[in-house]
């Protein structure tokens, strides 16, 4: 962060490096449980003796020195131990309670394991049940009724400097709908990712759920519901709580300070993206990084289709914030190509529950009108496809199975490599599966989703992996990327940058494998490129805020990555010389 744009207060903890700058050191001036029951503290029974003694936790701990290397391993038997998807999600999360070094070691020993544990598919399960398996709160809570005391609400997290926040009002939680407060544990995932997938220290990251009641009456009748118990607070109270929020962050943690809007309902979160994000350090993640996921994907697929961008025809299954994101970041595309607005905008068609949406239709949005062309109205998905015969459909309407047998096949009959991405979360609400699309197209068909599937071998033996379009592949990077270089805004270019730099790092080897994106076991290498792409452009365009421009920006911004390893608690031990103690007496 930029010196001089925030208050600093004291601190209780803090971090130096060696001189040589392998090793890390922490001052606090917390001890006894203060310590062992402080999660960014907290090393368990890998504690020095010394340590131990110092900080007053000596005899509060077993009387064993382990390393973190054996506390993974009696992690991973216990995690192997639970019964399902659920109890894993409820013990790491109480792990990250615990011990949040260990927490993001376990992460980091296997991601492809592990997120999809801590963020989609199973946070989806995990936020519908949020109120019965609350343990210990996580982030901050701020409702309709703290109008006017927001900033004293923030004054009460315990971290000052706060780099990187993620909100959400729980309206549109993935495909689920209003699940009210139990949608903090979207905020709570995501942040996770932007630690084990982007390298952000946790302690600069802040989750944030805006209670203004929920629809859900299921919820309103659950006597275990943590949320406030009233019908959702719209119109101007609704924008007076976004106004003063946004404002009392950026006072209190720095205009670049980055607000990452997470699962607002499409009547918000558009209007909101647009009033905010000149103004403040903000993205929209179901909006612009969907977006640049998916044509990140794309791109990927053009290496294998030999065309170019404006050479497809697009039809997307959907016409709420992901599709008008991916949309609008595939215009840009093609305009980058050398085509006309006017003509990429014609290459993009949406349908949404009532059709296909076409000029003259009533009550569409603004956002809607942008993609109506001049067509008869046609209602099925199948016979848009059939009529259109596009190279590519894309379906973000968390509609399970919108992708029929005869739509994969028809796809397959007029295109010789269909592109299909069936993007909508959690895999419940996948538009089709892995094994459909290779299966019904011959293996010809490319392949995208937003939740895993597991790797399909056809009967030919042919085996392919899923490329699975998860914005975890640039939520990461991007937060990293402009948070290192203090970048006060985030236009909508720094996405298709992002995009393009996702795409670069795909391997022919990968191509040829089924998938679209590097494998998720490389996403923190994935997400540091991503990132120095991003400090790139921002200091070739004038949106960077720290000064001076590092002169090596790989090297600077890994200096930032954050690393589960321990660090050693030091103590400001030493002596002066002998002759400077030496005890004055007296005869009395």
């Amino acid at each position: 962060m930029a010196p001089g744009l925030v208050r600093r207060e004291p601190a209780d903890t803090e971090m130096h490096k060696s001189e040589d700058g392998k090793t890390s050191y922490v001052y606090t001036k917390k001890r006894g449980y203060d310590v062992t029951r402080n999660s960014l503290l907290n090393k368990g029974m890998a504690f020095s003796l010394e340590e131990r003694l110092q900080l007053g936790i000596h005899g509060l701990l077993p009387p064993s020195f382990i390393s973190q290397d054996v506390q993974l391993l009696r992690v991973l038997k216990n995690y192997d131990m639970k019964k399902d998807d659920l109890d894993r999600y409820v013990y790491l999360m109480a792990l990250q309670d615990r011990n949040e070094k260990l927490f993001y070691r376990v992460l980091l020993s296997d991601v492809e394991r592990f997120m999809p544990i801590i963020y989609t598919p199973t946070v989806g399960l995990a936020c519908q049940l949020y109120s019965t398996i609350f343990r210990r709160p996580r982030g901050l809570f701020i409702t309709v009724h703290d109008r006017g005391h927001i900033a004293s609400i923030l004054q009460n997290w315990p971290e000052k400097d706060i780099r990187a926040v993620c909100v959400t009002d729980g309206e549109r939680i993935l495909g689920l709908g209003d699940l009210g407060c139990n949608g903090m544990g979207i905020p709570v995932g995501k942040l996770a990712l932007y630690t084990a997938c982007g390298g952000m220290p946790p302690q600069q990251c802040l989750p944030v759920t805006l209670d203004v009641g929920t629809d859900n009456e299921a919820l309103l009748k659950d006597p275990l519901y943590i949320g406030l118990r009233c019908k959702r607070v719209r119109g101007q109270a609704y924008d007076d709580l976004l106004d003063e929020f946004m404002t009392a962050v950026s006072d209190r943690y720095g205009m670049n300070c980055l607000i990452q809007f997470e699962d607002f309902a499409n009547v918000n979160a558009f209007r909101l993206l647009s009033k905010y994000r000149n103004k403040y350090c903000t993205f929209n993640d179901d909006i612009q990084g969907t977006a640049a996921v998916a044509v990140a994907g794309l791109l990927a697929a053009l290496r294998i289709t030999k065309s170019k961008m404006c050479d497809h025809t697009i039809v997307f299954q959907g016409a709420g914030e992901a599709a008008m994101g991916i949309a609008e970041l595939i215009s840009m595309a093609m305009e980058k190509e050398g085509l006309a607005k006017e003509e990429t905008l014609k290459k993009i068609w949406m349908v949404d529950s009532k059709g296909l949406i076409v000029k003259g239709r009533d009550h569409l949005t603004h956002e809607k009108e942008r993609f109506a062309h001049e067509h008869a109205q046609m209602n099925k998905l199948a016979d848009v496809v059939r009529e259109l015969k596009p190279t590519a459909i894309i379906g973000v309407a968390a509609v399970a199975g919108a992708f029929s047998e005869q739509i994969i096949k028809d796809m397959a009959s007029f295109n010789e490599r269909p592109i299909i991405f069936a993007l909508s979360n959690p895999t419940s609400k996948a538009e089709c599966t892995a094994e459909q699309c290779y299966t019904l197209t011959e293996g010809r068909g490319i392949f995208a989703s937003g939740s895993p599937f597991d790797p399909v071998t056809l009967p030919d033996g042919r085996t392919f992996y899923p490329g699975q379009g998860n914005n975890s592949y640039i939520f990461p990077g991007v937060g990293l990327g402009v948070t290192a270089c203090a970048a006060r805004h985030i236009p909508e270019d720094i996405f298709l940058t992002a995009a393009e730099a996702l795409a670069h790092l795909v391997t022919e080897k990968d191509l040829a494998e089924g998938r679209l994106y590097p494998p998720l076991s490389s996403i923190r290498e994935v997400s540091v490129k991503l990132a120095v792409k991003i400090v790139e452009y921002a200091y070739e365009h004038k949106l960077a805020t720290l000064h001076p421009e590092p002169a090596d920006k790989d090297a600077y911004v890994r200096s930032l990555i954050y690393t589960p390893d321990y660090d050693e608690f030091a103590v400001d031990s030493y002596r002066w010389p002998e002759d400077a103690m030496t005890v004055q007496s007296c005869k009395l």
